[in-house]
């Protein structure tokens, strides 16, 4: 169903110009950190195609750029705030506990080692891309200091993502010129699958965060092991930032 859903949103934004364009890309970016919704909307994906799509002259990659931006900041501050107002509410409520206990203290852990450092690093971590605003309003972190840490990478990660799907899109002409019909359908076949595979890993991640044999908030904690991973998963992701699929 999340595969289904990733696949229709995609091709939606790929029929998309101007003022539409903008829009719905920035309010799928919004989504990604305001209130857990970055668990089911594929924002990163809709950024990548819309700037592919802004290399083919369907928007301008500068203004793309900023409603991004603006948008991710944004959101992450929404859900900044639902932490702060419910606090631990925020995880023993009916979603936080299909979220899971585990993955909220890995994100809780995240922020009271690294502190601003990790809202930064968690914006190019899937999961901690949505739990860790509200993560750190949960535990009280400074708005000042979350705010300035927020708004570095979220502009970091729109300015990233949209130039490599600019990227992307700038490429393809060439691609086709290049190449003959049997080629073309070849790429396109091998492009398709490795779409197929990235969207089945985020669903199967997705489908453990909501599953019904994920734990309900029943207190389990992450060893020091898996705390110590997580850590080195994050400071990868912010050196290396992943690509995600055109």
């Amino acid at each position: 169903m999340i595969s289904t859903f990733a696949a229709a949103i995609a091709a939606h934004v790929s029929g998309l110009h101007g003022p539409a364009l903008y829009a719905v890309v920035g309010l799928l970016a919004f989504g990604e950190g305001a209130a857990f919704l970055g668990l089911v909307l594929p924002g990163e994906t809709a950024v990548f195609l819309g700037a592919a799509l802004a290399a083919q002259g369907h928007a301008r990659l500068a203004i793309l750029v900023v409603v991004v931006a603006a948008a991710a900041v944004a959101g992450d501050a929404v859900g900044y705030e639902v932490g702060r107002r419910l606090g631990p509410r925020v995880r023993t409520g009916p979603l936080g506990r299909r979220i899971g206990a585990s993955r909220w203290h890995r994100a809780e852990t995240a922020i009271e080692r690294r502190g601003a450092v990790a809202v930064v690093l968690g914006r190019w971590v899937g999961l901690l891309r949505a739990l860790v605003p509200a993560a750190a309003g949960a535990t009280r972190m400074p708005y000042r200091r979350f705010l300035v840490a927020n708004a570095a990478g979220g502009v970091s990660w729109a300015l990233a993502v949209s130039l490599l799907g600019y990227g992307a899109g700038v490429a393809w002409p060439q691609v086709q010129a290049w190449l003959g019909r049997g080629s073309m359908v070849l790429v396109a076949a091998v492009l398709l699958f490795l779409l197929g595979g990235r969207v089945r890993r985020r669903g199967t991640a997705r489908r453990r965060a909501f599953g019904p044999h994920h734990d309900q908030g029943s207190g389990s904690q992450v060893s020091p092991q898996d705390a110590e991973q997580e850590e080195h998963a994050m400071c990868t992701a912010a050196s290396v930032p992943s690509r995600p699929s055109a």
